[in-house]
């Protein structure tokens, strides 16, 4: 495995990162390499890294490099809601078309609700996340094309 160099600022970023959202923990992942930022339960920030990668077993899926071509990603960590309430409609469902700028869902995160618009008009061709499920940043809602 070749070394990995800890890039200071980024770090810093991270803990900035975890102090203004609240989380307990915030993970960057590129490749192989891996930086983690946790608050223990004193509020006191560790930062650790690299863990060394963990092979796969012959014939296991190895997990996409990155979002699929036209997803709509998670901005945030937080709790998605596909409508606006309890009992309500979803925002949008498969075949619907959206236009840019047109809310796909919501995203809790520390007692706020942020919509989700979609970057651009397509239809939606499907829904990556069950409503009222936790996401991490980065993972795929929607798809677009």
């Amino acid at each position: 495995m070749a070394e990995f160099d800890v890039n200071e600022s980024m770090v810093r970023k991270l803990a900035e990162l975890l102090n203004e959202t609240g989380l307990t923990e915030i993970e960057y992942k590129v490749g192989e390499h891996a930086v983690r930022v946790s608050r223990s339960t004193s509020g006191q920030l560790v930062a650790s890294a690299p863990l060394p990668a963990i092979a796969a077993p012959a014939g296991a899926p190895v997990a996409d490099a990155g979002p699929r071509t036209g997803a709509v990603t998670a901005p945030m960590v937080g709790v998605v809601y596909l409508s606006s309430e309890p009992g309500a409609p979803p925002f949008v469902k498969p075949g619907d078309t959206v236009s840019e700028g047109q809310t796909l869902l919501l995203i809790e995160a520390m007692k706020t609700f942020n919509p989700v618009r979609a970057p651009h008009a397509g239809k939606v061709v499907e829904i990556a996340v069950p409503d009222k499920s936790p996401v991490e940043f980065g993972e795929e809602l929607v798809i677009l094309e």
